[in-house]
């Protein structure tokens, strides 16, 4: 299981979820991608996007709005 940390820190929707999308594909199952966000519109669309693919999510609120998505790959 490898980890990889993806900035998408100053990034408004959609670039945080095409970034989210295009390193998931590397990915391989049981990998973790960590998305840092701070932009509301993209902490809405990225763990919604992930959940509807069937992966696990986790929000961790690291700073007044600015958030670390933690997505594992399942499939």
């Amino acid at each position: 299981m490898s980890e990889k940390r993806l900035d998408c820190l100053g990034e408004a929707c959609p670039v945080p979820l095409v970034k989210t999308q295009k390193q998931m594909e590397k990915l391989s199952i049981g990998d973790l991608l960590i998305v840092e966000i701070d932009h509301s519109c993209a902490m809405k669309n990225v763990p919604e996007w992930a959940r509807k693919e069937g992966h696990n999510v986790e929000i961790e609120e690291v700073d007044d709005g600015q958030w670390e998505v933690f997505i594992e790959k399942t499939k």
